[in-house]
């Protein structure tokens, strides 16, 4: 029996580790935390429970594919509801508008507060459907570094649409020709920030990803987002995953054109394979010394990363009716701010999310928990400490005075998530949540493959490797380097 060790138990480790067990390897993963999931974990304090990463859940049928895979029930696992709407967005002017998960709904909902005709909203989610569904199989369910994805009957049929895919505009800007309202392109445009990227620099192809929330749906996990680990930890445990946490890995032992284990703090483990769930450039800086460093990948713009508040606040606010609230701002200057200056607007756009509408557990009996979260600029060694500070403050200004409210009197309980901690809790270089970002056209090329160059038996999986971060992709991932073993090594 082969053994493969897999360094990192976060969504695309895990993916990976269910998979190749299942097809009868041996499979060791290592976790330097005492918990599986990565930046899918949770914070519980004083009666509330707060999901800390993700809080978005589209494509369940990925989700569900691992579990088939390995011949189980994904529902003796985890459960979970489609949403009917997927956000509700306050803007400055008063504008109020709710993102119904019905196309014809939500066109409808933009025709009455926004003035822009059913058909204009139609219309462009049709484009993002089309883009989605011919491109889709090429880019999330195959390696970009395998000649026989190029020589797919996909591609093919691919090729003669490929003008329409905006590839030589920008998200905004394609968003700023098919649409009119600046809110309504505005709502569009934030949909760079799923893979943290900048409208206004990113490709317009990534105006794809509505696709997913509107023409095919948000979902709930009962018990929140967390429950997705835990229902991946089961399955791993169940087929025999051995998970070995507080144990940091030191080193990939390499010999020549191989990878022959993984040192730790107090042994090393032979593996006929290694998995790095790890970003690639702490693997690459701290793991292996010995290695030809992937220069132009090492050193692409990362991500933007998130600061994040999670508060129990002391009373229901009947008017946030859904758990995704978007309190939106002037997004070019935040944009500038994030990726140009590397600083904080001083006015943010703010999300809110409120497991607690959907999982009353999740809050003490007439409150709710917040997960309050701005973007912000990767970890270049910004003054931290005044940026919250100042941001907290702010924020709070930004939500009393668009809720009638002193929220400040309704926080009886607080943690804070920055890119320092983040990166320290789960080894995401300068604390990026995505890797690198989508900020040129040829992003999806420039991210790690999931093979290595230089090793035949080493490889990589995760948000800083293809296709890239958040759940669906992380999922992907680890699906499309499990296939790659097994296919190699199996």
């Amino acid at each position: 029996m082969k053994t493969i060790v897999i360094i990192g138990s976060g969504i695309a480790g895990m993916t990976a580790a269910c998979r190749l067990q299942s097809k009868g390897f041996r499979v060791i993963v290592l976790e330097a935390n005492a918990y599986p999931g990565g930046k899918l974990t949770e914070i519980t304090q004083r009666g509330y429970r707060f999901d800390a990463g993700p809080s978005l859940f589209t494509m369940p049928q990925f989700l569900d594919d691992i579990f088939i895979a390995c011949g189980k029930n994904p529902r003796d696992f985890y459960t979970y509801q489609k949403l009917e709407t997927t956000c509700e967005y306050f803007y400055e002017d008063g504008t109020r508008l709710t993102a119904y998960a019905n196309v014809d709904k939500f066109a409808k909902e933009v025709e009455s507060n926004l003035h822009v005709s059913a058909n204009t909203t139609k219309n462009y989610l049709q484009k993002s459907k089309h883009i989605y569904s011919t491109v889709s199989h090429i880019f999330l369910e195959n390696s970009l570094h395998k000649i026989k994805t190029w020589l797919s009957k996909s591609v093919a049929r691919a090729l003669p649409h490929i003008t329409s895919f905006g590839l030589f505009e920008t998200m905004h800007q394609r968003n700023d020709r098919l649409l009119t309202d600046p809110r309504l392109i505005q709502l569009f445009d934030r949909y760079a920030t799923y893979n943290g990227s900048d409208p206004y620099q990113a490709p317009g192809i990534l105006t794809s990803i509505p696709h997913l929330e509107f023409n095919v749906g948000t979902f709930f996990p009962h018990g929140g987002m967390h429950s997705i680990t835990q229902a991946l930890f089961k399955l791993a445990r169940e087929l025999g995953v051995e998970f070995r946490f507080k144990t940091r890995a030191i080193e990939i032992i390499t010999d020549q054109q191989r990878a022959t284990g993984v040192k730790t703090e107090t042994e090393i483990l032979l593996a006929d394979v290694v998995v790095s769930n790890m970003d690639v450039y702490p693997t690459y800086m701290k793991l292996l010394p010995h290695a030809k460093r992937p220069k132009k990948i090492l050193a692409q713009e990362r991500s933007s990363s998130a600061l994040i508040f999670y508060w129990g606040i002391k009373k229901e606010f009947p008017q946030l009716n859904l758990h995704n609230i978007f309190f939106a701002n002037d997004y070019k200057q935040e944009f500038s701010t994030l990726f140009k200056t590397h600083s904080l607007h001083d006015d943010p756009t703010v999300y809110v999310n409120i497991t607690s509408k959907y999982c009353v557990s999740d809050a003490p009996a007439g409150c709710e928990n917040w997960f309050v979260m701005i973007n912000v600029p990767a970890n270049t060694g910004q003054d931290w400490d005044t940026l919250i500070a100042e941001s907290r403050a702010n924020i709070i200004r930004k939500l009393n005075r668009l809720l009638q409210s002193d929220i400040e009197s309704l926080i009886e309980t607080e943690a804070i998530l920055d890119p320092r901690s983040i990166e320290l809790r789960t080894s995401s270089y300068q604390g990026s949540l995505y890797g690198t970002s989508s900020n040129n056209k040829f992003a999806a090329f420039l991210r790690h493959p999931n093979i290595s160059g230089e090793f035949k038996n080493l490889f990589f999986c995760g948000g800083s490797a293809h296709p890239g971060g958040g759940i669906p992709l992380c999922l992907q991932s680890g699906r499309i380097t499990s296939a790659i073993i097994s296919e190699q090594f199996g």
